[in-house]
């Protein structure tokens, strides 16, 4: 059996990689996918203790986190699209002004 510590360093390691890609890169692909990384390292904390102590709540937590990172890939999704099509690339720092 694996100790939980292996699984929190992981979820740790995801979570930083995912934060750094929020904070660092300018695409708007990178950050909705660094996004997902750190929903994803969350979910692995709440199975890592829902595993530790044999429970299901850490399940349906992490089903719907799940649930909401889908909801939030398909509307980013839309939204980066729809900036595409009127601007022309996906950088953030020249998308800061919908309202045109």
């Amino acid at each position: 059996m694996v100790p939980i510590t292996y699984y929190l360093w992981l979820a740790a390691m995801l979570f930083t990689i995912g934060l750094a890609g929020v904070l660092l890169k300018r695409n708007a692909l990178i950050v909705m996918m660094s996004v997902e990384l750190m929903l994803n390292a969350a979910n692995l904390t709440f199975l890592a203790f829902a595993r530790q102590f044999d429970n299901l709540n850490g399940h349906a937590i992490a089903f719907f986190v799940i649930a909401v990172a889908a909801c939030e890939a398909a509307i980013g999704l839309a939204i980066v699209i729809a900036v595409f099509r009127t601007r022309g690339n996906l950088e953030l720092e020249q998308a800061n002004a919908l309202h045109e």
